[in-house]
């Protein structure tokens, strides 16, 4: 753990620091994925639903909290219904679009139109199908506030030439954040739009070196242009999601419990660009050792900063839950992949 995320935690004894740990194997999540990927190409596709749920049900079961795991509790069926509604809807979108482009155009801003919706629904299915010592997380959210941090925002930033972009993005993750919910507890997100900026200001510094670097090579020594530019992208993007990830987290709560990450540059590059070496080296088929490779190193670099015991707090919050009396209801996935 880095000297600062520690200081920070000296100064609130309170809080217990608690690492997440991942205790999966890639060898061993190999054949979990190949055999998903025969199956869903001599079933075209159809068995996609049961290969993703095999593979979540192995990374949520290999992270670890305070020696218990998570669960994941889909059922295949679940997702191969909200996947059959996508599929017949841009079946329909291409027949439309062939025998008519306007009312091709008029699905498309219906799409767009029902994508904050879309959204809701699959971030409550993923929570809900997410359970820690038998506890579901929740999200509920209005579909003004899904719209404002999925449509207007991103736009707006655009239209400011990035200028809003910091801003924007601070709206979407405190849409994802603050509408989520442990059993009954809602999670968190204190964040500023001066510390998004700072990591934009720092990325876009990186870039103008970048290119500073470039016009020198482009005099000096012309060969070397395409090795520069890679570097030089590579370190920007890492910084960028290392940053973002570390804020992320620590911006982070849910209730009087914090969390934290400290990722750092050498150690994220090195699994970054060893995986995309590997990757390529052997056509794709180390992909499985890479997102288990990943999958670790996040882990074991994100803390929950438990104010109290974790143990009480999980005991009342089934109390909570099991008064409640809630059922799981009719769900299904659209997988359209938001997060």
């Amino acid at each position: 753990m880095s000297t600062a995320l520690t200081a920070e935690h000296d100064a609130q004894p309170q809080s217990t620091v608690t690492p997440f740990e991942f205790r999966g194997d890639g060898a061993e999540f190999f054949k979990i994925w190949i055999v998903n990927l025969l199956l869903t190409i001599l079933t075209l596709g159809i068995y996609s639903a049961w290969a993703k749920v095999r593979s979540n049900r192995y990374f949520y079961s290999n992270v670890y909290l305070e020696g218990e795991s998570f669960r994941y509790l889909a059922e295949p069926m679940q997702i191969l219904l909200g996947r059959l509604i996508a599929v017949a809807f841009f079946a329909v979108y291409i027949l439309a679009a062939q025998l008519s482009p306007l009312v091709g155009g008029v699905l498309i801003i219906l799409l767009t139109i029902a994508t904050p919706f879309l959204v809701i629904r699959s971030l409550a299915f993923n929570l809900r199908m997410t359970a820690y010592r038998n506890i579901q997380f929740r999200f509920d959210a209005s579909y003004g506030e899904a719209a404002m941090a999925l449509l207007v925002w991103p736009v707006l930033g655009v239209l400011s030439l990035g200028l809003l972009y910091p801003y924007a993005m601070l709206k979407s993750h405190q849409f994802l954040v603050r509408n989520a919910a442990y059993g009954t507890t809602p999670f968190g997100y204190e964040a500023t739009t001066w510390a998004y900026g700072r990591i934009f200001l720092y990325f876009l510094g990186i870039l103008v070196v970048v290119g500073l670097f470039y016009l020198v090579f482009y005099i000096l020594f012309p060969p070397a242009l395409i090795i520069v530019m890679a570097v030089g992208y590579v370190v920007a993007f890492g910084y960028f999601t290392v940053a973002l990830t570390n804020l992320y987290y620590a911006s982070a709560g849910l209730g009087v419990h914090g969390l934290s990450a400290d990722l750092e540059m050498p150690g994220y590059l090195q699994i970054f660009l060893t995986n995309a070496l590997f990757i390529v080296l052997t056509l794709g088929l180390y992909l499985p050792f890479a997102q288990v490779r990943m999958a670790r190193y996040r882990a074991e670099h994100i803390y929950f900063l438990a104010n109290g015991s974790l143990d009480d707090f999980v005991a009342a919050e089934r109390r909570q839950v099991n008064a409640l009396g809630e059922e799981m209801g009719e769900v299904f996935d659209f997988d359209i992949g938001v997060v």
